[in-house]
């Protein structure tokens, strides 16, 4: 991949797809419920998760054993990224990219310096940092390998595991995240939530291929970026074209959730959006569980393979614990997601 302007239509071959008094009363009754984007979006909170867990049966055994005993963790703390939106100004950029904003024939250099001297860094941030954030990370996980330090290896494999799902997610390389510009808003959580919470675990292939060493990790996350910008318009395009063929009363069903009453997608619609879309979704889950597993792989390599099960355990630290209470009590308080909401 070229460091300055890559033309974007070398990634289209990737996503190719080919009133009663009754009904009125049902319209209305849906007017007045909430509409959820079940309630956090990017992959949802169950996605972030069941990546993480996912991944680590690719690793190979060197690895396998010293993961599968602290599977828990990186599970749980997949969503920490997520969390922390709600705390901390700067977490927002590190989840997208908006590569439309860059025009349809360029994206940034992959470098980061020289993407920073020639568009400046307010103007990333601005749109989006996911692909650099994410060798930030790697290189991050890397250094925990190093140090034998254990509860930062485990942080770190989690959270650079957010990163990675989010750069597989389509509407996470367009300004048009939530369906803002198109009167779609709620495809965001629809396409990432709804999609695999209610399809992941009946009906998607999780049986992958092992993790392998990347030699340029960052190459590869850009690939997966081009990947998920090209399919942005069949995101849209056929969610519009199911909305038209889909009776309003049909669309939408009530749910329990939390104790809550609430508007959802219907199972059938949601369905019927999997369907129209070929399987993207479960595509993009299985790509996101093996780039996961092949980047935890490769900072161990890179750190020399250190003999992970001869680590000593240390505690947690008693700081990283207060923060994590921290960041739940912000997340569950109810305040708004600081920057751009999806």
């Amino acid at each position: 991949m070229q460091p300055n302007c890559v033309l974007m239509h070398a990634f289209s071959l990737i996503e190719q797809q080919q009133m009663t008094m009754t009904k009125l009363i049902h319209l209305l009754c849906f007017a007045t419920l909430p509409y959820l984007e079940l309630s956090k979006p990017h992959w949802g909170f169950y996605g972030h998760g069941l990546i993480n867990r996912i991944a680590v049966y690719l690793l190979p055994p060197e690895m396998s054993l010293f993961y599968r005993k602290h599977q828990e963790y990186v599970e749980a703390h997949a969503t920490d990224p997520d969390k922390r939106r709600y705390a901390v100004a700067e977490e927002g950029p590190r989840h997208y990219i908006d590569l439309d904003h860059y025009g349809p024939d360029c994206i940034p250099p992959v470098n980061w310096n020289e993407a920073v001297k020639q568009f400046g860094e307010d103007t990333l941030n601005a749109h989006g940092i996911v692909p650099w954030h994410i060798e930030r990370m790697r290189h991050r996980l890397t250094a925990a390998f190093l140090a034998h330090d254990i509860n930062a290896i485990l942080k770190n494999s989690a959270e650079i595991g957010h990163y990675i799902a989010d750069a597989h997610v389509p509407l996470h390389t367009s300004s048009n995240h939530n369906g803002q510009y198109t009167n779609q808003r709620g495809i965001h959580g629809f396409w990432e939530s709804r999609v695999p919470e209610l399809l992941a675990e009946k009906q998607y292939d999780f049986i992958i291929g092992r993790a392998t060493y990347l030699k340029d990790p960052s190459a590869f996350i850009w690939n997966r970026i081009l990947e998920s910008a090209a399919a942005v318009d069949s995101v849209l395009t056929f969610e519009r074209m199911l909305t038209d063929s889909f009776p309003e009363t049909l669309k939408y069903a009530f749910e329990n959730r939390n104790g809550k009453t609430i508007k959802q997608y219907s199972a059938s619609f949601t369905r019927a959006y999997d369907q129209k879309l070929n399987g993207m979704v479960e595509r993009r889950m299985r790509a996101s569980i093996f780039a996961v597993a092949s980047f935890w792989y490769t900072a161990w390599v890179d750190a020399g393979q250190p003999e992970l099960n001869k680590m000593d355990e240390v505690p947690e630290n008693k700081d990283d614990v207060h923060y994590g209470k921290w960041l739940n009590q912000i997340w569950q308080s109810g305040m708004r997601m600081i920057g751009r909401e999806e």
